[in-house]
């Protein structure tokens, strides 16, 4: 055991063995010892030789510590000392080293001391080192799956050191330790099951485990994602303080921007989890002038990227979309208009919220209306787009904010017609206010300063406001400057060419660049596809020969990308040309360039544009990011204009005379086809609007009929329970009748014949109404039948007005019935009291003599109560009758609309038919001619092509195609 003592820092009998062999001693101890103390021990001491022996521990020791991660797993010390020797000699981390190294006493300290401090060359080398000792290590893929099967063991020193030996393999070979845990079952999850330890050291280095984890793989970031990383992550930033957190809110955030950065997948789980919501809370900071912290403007930056990472222009239009609204309604716009509005807000801060507010309203019509909403807390109130162009034009403010400024402004006009209106309107005559300053002042008096880049942003954010929009282009036209007392006032538009002009005949030294190119550029965007701005171009007779001079002569490279401007200039005004100005038509021009330049040579400077290294930077993103402000010369919507432009002008300007005229007349009779197609096509629409229209008609009579179906199946409801109610009362008279006759029998027999006569009537009456029963039935089962021919009604319309006819006379035949029941009901009534009468005077007679009289008398008594009882149910008899009688007449009556509702649902069809038939016979013709007219187009355009000319195609088989719709959706109706 004496280099045992001798590791760990006892006095050795004899001469000290060199490092190398005490590191061999130490292998062969833990390869060969059966006792785990000895291992241990052997294992600790290696990990005490790590740091100043990596390179022999690494190439000796290494299979020994592999070895005994996979054996003695049921020993936390002993694959603890393993893990932590294995992150020394694969990590190249020269903080953690040392600070490790300060435990070591004295003797580590004094060996700091001697050691010279690490240049760039030794840096390197121990670098290299580390990615070599990972290869060798994540060279057996069941290496990194032990590594993440140890993670699941709770215990500290083994967890620990465990998260930060992965983390060290990512930092050296990241992609190749990535594929073999995304391989691994469950390997994701463990690692995500890190940010749910109670310990927060190993939750912080779990975070950075994930950040390098997930750095360029879409897949990882997938399935981190979808561990619920969002809510874990938003936890724990709320619970560090949101932007006034630590470090650890540093580290969440960064991993966010891995997650979200450039995967789409991952964004638009993040909207659907409603997680944009609970990104409000980090911007209310409060307009206090105290508290911004390094830490805290660190995470503030990062806050503000991860929102620009959810509404960046790159990501899909529609994704875009949908988070800026989000946005909206959530109020973390308004939140970030108020960081903007603040006071006290760190510059960086302050230009990096410019540039998020700037995506957050670009192409966002309701964003772009509440910002244009937004006042600044001034006295008075100004708006912000005010108070920002303010900056903007201001050259003491910093050069990155002005730039965001103008970014911001580009983003609020982008797809805004109205807004683009609105700034326009702040230049016209009749809007201007003298007592306050508005946009269009503040550009102007950009445009024309002496600091080159107010002028170069203010041209830029003028020419945002004319862009795809000719009205705001013809409107600028009117716009009028006072140049000097005494003077005329001149346009906008001619004052930027003398600011040209005039600065070429100065010195073209002196002058500036930027300068000319931001008017070139506003001018292009001017006067391209708007023939009126052309006109008033050329209407100043120094314009076309400044250009041309500009174009022939030959000068220094900082003036190619004016000449190049120029040449783009003098094109447009070839192609956008209608001629209108005899001295300088298409053709007059053309032959201009072709003896003052030469078209040649004006086609080279006009393909100079896009050839220029920043042209190249302009035209990859939206935002205008400058590492200087003599970089600041191309805008990118303007290099979309040039890329559409050049070709159209090379061709322009290589036409002949003849050619155009052939072109012109081509143009004209494919005018001429494209008027009588619209015809057509308007024709049809026409006539597919009044199909439309029938066809809801028809529909809306069906809805009618099923209506008075369902009355219909009501009305028979009633009739069923009044027949229910019918029975009960047939079934209690029946009773009564009974009753009666049984005891009538036993009075007299004077009253005997009278009373089975009274029975016999009854039953007469029974047998009628059991006879209306069944008439009752005959007519429910014509019910049935014309509800029956309700579904057919054109085919049985003439039936059921027979049945309607019966219907009447059965009607008329009950009532007649009704009526001579009432009849016999009051002749029984005389009857009765001729009855009664009889009874009287033989109680009278009899009552001297006869005990039994006055039980008789009672009888008799009964007996009339009875029989009045009988009246009071025939009454109520006749009386349902009358009910049924009124019943039926109702029904009649909806029988006899629902058979007009019939006729008129027929005679409908009919006309509906007759008006297909015909339209589908003019469809027919107009197939005919469309083919005819088809057919010489195709010959046009085949002689377009033999003279060279790109042909555009059009939606003539539209037409085609809207016709065998037509056909089909007339079969369907047929």
């Amino acid at each position: 055991m004496n280099f045992l003592r001798g590791v760990m820092g006892g006095q050795p009998a004899g001469p000290q063995p060199s490092g190398t062999e005490t590191i061999q001693k130490l292998c062969d101890r833990v390869a060969s010892s059966t006792l785990l103390e000895d291992r241990r021990d052997a294992v600790r001491a290696l990990k005490a030789l790590s740091k100043k022996y990596r390179l022999e521990v690494a190439s000796q020791a290494m299979g020994h510590l592999i070895h005994i991660l996979q054996t003695d797993s049921s020993d936390s010390e002993i694959i603890g000392y393993a893990l932590d020797t294995l992150y020394n000699i694969i990590s190249n981390d020269e903080e953690e080293e040392q600070d490790e190294s300060e435990d070591g006493g004295p003797s580590s300290s004094g060996k700091q001391s001697s050691k010279p401090a690490h240049d760039e060359s030794g840096q390197k080398q121990a670098d290299d080192l580390g990615s070599q000792f990972t290869e060798i290590f994540i060279k057996e893929q069941e290496n990194v799956t032990l590594l993440l099967s140890l993670l699941e063991e709770f215990d500290f020193h083994v967890r620990w050191p465990g998260v930060k030996l992965l983390t060290a393999l990512l930092k050296n070979q990241c992609s190749q330790v990535q594929a073999v845990i995304l391989v691994s079952p469950m390997g994701v999850s463990r690692l995500m099951d890190l940010l749910a330890d109670s310990r927060e050291v190993i939750r912080n280095d779990g975070l950075l485990l994930l950040q390098h984890l997930t750095k360029g793989n879409a897949a990882i970031q997938k399935i981190v994602a979808f561990e619920n990383a969002f809510e874990r992550l938003l936890d724990i930033i709320t619970e560090e303080g949101n932007s006034d957190g630590g470090i650890v809110v540093e580290d969440c955030l960064l991993l966010l921007l891995n997650l979200l950065k450039n995967n789409s997948s991952n964004q638009n789980f993040f909207k659907e989890g409603s997680y944009i919501q609970r990104m409000k809370p980090w911007f209310e900071v409060g307009d206090e002038n105290s508290g911004w912290s390094a830490q805290k403007v660190t995470n503030l930056h990062l806050m503000l990227q991860l929102v620009r990472v959810m509404v960046s222009p790159v990501n899909p239009p529609g994704a875009t979309s949908s988070c800026q609204k989000s946005m909206y309604h959530c109020g973390l716009l308004q939140q970030l208009c108020s960081i903007l509005m603040a006071t006290g807000v760190p510059a960086d801060i302050l230009t990096e919220t410019i540039n998020t507010v700037s995506e957050v309203i670009r192409g966002s019509q309701v964003n772009q209306d509440y910002f244009a909403s937004v006042n600044a807390p001034s006295t008075p109130p100004r708006p912000a787009i005010v108070v920002l162009l303010m900056s903007m034009v201001n050259e003491k403010q910093p050069f990155v904010l002005r730039c965001a400024v103008l970014y911001c402004f580009q983003c609020f006009l982008y797809k805004n017609q109205k807004g683009q209106g609105e700034i326009v309107a702040t230049l016209l005559p009749s809007t201007i206010d003298a007592n306050s300053i508005s946009a269009g002042q503040l550009l102007c008096g950009g445009l024309f300063s002496t600091d080159s880049v107010s002028n170069w942003c203010a041209a830029v954010a003028l020419a945002h406001a004319l862009q795809d929009n000719l009205t705001q282009k013809e409107q600028l036209l009117r716009v009028q400057l006072a140049t000097s007392l005494g003077n005329p006032p001149v346009s906008l538009l001619q004052q930027c060419t003398n600011i040209l002009s005039q600065g070429d005949k100065i010195d073209r030294r002196g002058s500036k660049v930027q300068t000319r190119v931001g008017l070139l550029m506003l001018l292009c965007t001017w006067i391209s596809n708007c023939p009126i701005a052309v006109t008033h171009f050329l209407h100043n007779q120094a314009n076309i020969p400044f250009l041309t001079g500009q174009i022939s002569e030959n000068l220094g490279e900082d003036e190619e990308l004016v000449q190049g401007l120029c040449a783009l200039l003098l094109g447009i005004c070839v192609y956008y040309n209608d001629n209108s100005l005899e001295n300088y038509t298409k053709e007059k021009l053309k032959q201009l360039i072709q003896k003052r330049i030469g078209k040649e040579n004006f086609v080279e400077k006009l393909g100079s544009n896009c050839k220029h290294e920043l042209y190249s930077r302009a035209a990859q993103k939206p935002q205008p990011v400058f590492s200087s402000p003599e970089q600041m010369l191309f805008d990118h919507e303007f290099t979309k204009l040039v890329k559409e432009l050049e070709a159209v002008i090379t061709k322009a300007v290589h036409k002949s005379s003849e050619e155009e005229k052939k072109e012109e007349e081509v143009k004209k009779t494919l005018e001429q086809h494209d008027s009588i197609v619209t015809q057509y096509k308007e024709l049809i629409r026409e006539q597919d609007a009044q199909i439309n229209e029938l066809k809801t008609q028809v529909s809306s009579m069906k809805t009618q009929n099923e209506q008075l179906q369902a009355s219909v199946t009501q009305q028979l409801s009633q009739i069923q329970q009044h027949k229910d109610q019918y029975n009960v009362l047939k079934l209690k008279l029946g009773k009564d009748s009974q009753q009666h006759n049984g005891e009538g029998a036993q009075v007299n027999g004077v009253q005997l014949e009278e009373l089975s006569r009274l029975q016999e009537e009854l039953e007469e009456l029974k047998k009628q109404h059991g006879l209306l029963q069944g008439q009752l039935t005959e007519k429910d089962s014509l019910i049935e039948k014309m509800k029956s021919e309700g579904a057919h009604p054109v085919e049985r319309t003439a039936g059921s007005s027979e049945n309607n006819a019966e219907l009447q006379k059965e009607l008329e035949t009950l009532r007649a019935q009704v009526q001579s029941q009432s009849a016999e009901i009051s002749q029984l009534q005389a009857e009765r009291q001729e009855l009664l009468k009889k009874a009287e005077t033989s109680a009278i007679v009899s009552a001297p003599g006869n005990t039994d009289s006055a039980a008789a008398a009672a009888r008799i008594a009964e007996l009339e109560r009875r029989l009045s009882e009988v009246t009071g149910e025939t009454e109520k008899i006749k009386e349902e009758g009358k009910i049924w009688s009124d019943s039926k007449a109702a029904l009649e009556q909806q029988v006899a609309t629902a058979n007009s509702s019939v006729a008129i649902l027929q005679n409908e069809k009919s006309k509906l038919q007759q008006e297909v038939a015909e339209s589908k016979k003019e469809q027919d013709d107009l197939l005919m001619l469309l083919a005819d007219q088809d057919q010489k187009i195709l010959t046009l355009k085949e002689k377009l092509k033999e003279l060279g000319e790109p042909i555009e195609e059009d939606d003539d088989l539209d037409c085609r195609d809207q016709y065998d719709e037509d056909e089909d959706d007339d079969d369907d109706d047929d």
